[in-house]
């Protein structure tokens, strides 16, 4: 069973950056995608249904994302591609490893959250939906933090809050993606996105100003994008969590750890 969900998100993996506008260039072993216009920059991976990858492959997508300026990254599942991690760390990449979980299709629904909503691509809270998550992971975990909507309120003065409130309003119209927001007196606290292709869709960017933690919001947040893509016909509902304390959390709204998902980028460099 394991293997044939593995298989589903493998699919996945290589048909969404399609779907949001990247054209897929070939290395054998690896798929690099590449956003054609504004957007998600994507990264490179596994090749679907290619053979293992090697140092060397790993180093001609590295030349290649430096000659198109675009970020030195790649992702993949660890289960699926088992020796791609020795490849990306002899090329001098750090990997992060994360919890990938799949909704049980058993799993009985949350009840729904008296603050939480989905927005449309029109919705005026829209803008501050897309920027929360911004300041969520800029201090990750699950403890509480300063952010709050003083922070939110001066991050929205960035001219560079409106292009990524059209681009998912653009998604939202055409089906792209769902968005659910926890709203309070006016105010965004956390909010998260599915994003579908064909019956598989992933859970992605939940997250709660630091403020506004230890509330629930973020597991009622998950709730309504559960519901929203099982409505619209999603069989395969999967996320990554971004710590095993993260995973826990989804685990109260029926999700289980099905594999790990890699991510590998350059190392930080001491300020």
């Amino acid at each position: 069973m394991t293997e044939t969900i593995l298989a589903a998100l493998e699919r996945y993996y290589d048909t969404v950056p399609r779907v949001g506008g990247a054209r897929g260039e070939d290395f054998g072993a690896l798929t690099l995608f590449v956003q054609e216009g504004e957007g998600w920059q994507y990264y490179a991976r596994p090749a679907l249904g290619g053979s293992d990858a090697t140092a060397a492959d790993v180093l001609e997508v590295l030349e290649r994302q430096r000659e198109l300026k675009v970020p030195e990254a790649f992702e993949w599942v660890a289960e699926t591609s088992p020796s791609l991690r020795a490849a990306v760390e002899a090329a001098g990449l750090h990997v992060h490893a994360h919890p990938l979980m799949v909704l049980d299709a058993a799993a009985e629904p949350l009840p729904p959250h008296p603050e939480v909503r989905l927005l449309g691509a029109d919705d005026p809270l829209l803008r501050a939906a897309v920027t929360v998550p911004a300041l969520a992971f800029s201090a990750p975990g699950t403890a509480l933090g300063e952010a709050g909507p003083a922070e939110l309120a001066a991050a929205l003065e960035d001219p560079d809050t409106e292009a990524r409130r059209a681009r998912v309003s653009g998604m939202l119209t055409d089906g792209r993606t769902g968005l659910a927001a926890a709203v309070r007196d006016g105010v965004v606290l956390c909010s998260g996105q599915y994003n579908p292709v064909g019956d598989v869709a992933e859970i992605v960017g939940v997250g709660t100003l630091p403020a506004a933690r230890r509330r629930g919001l973020a597991l009622a947040v998950t709730a309504a994008l559960v519901a929203r893509a099982r409505e619209r016909g999603a069989r395969t509902v999967f996320l990554s969590a971004g710590d095993e304390d993260v995973a826990r959390i989804y685990g109260r709204a029926g999700f289980r750890r099905v594999a790990t998902a890699l991510i590998a980028e350059p190392p930080a460099t001491a300020a």
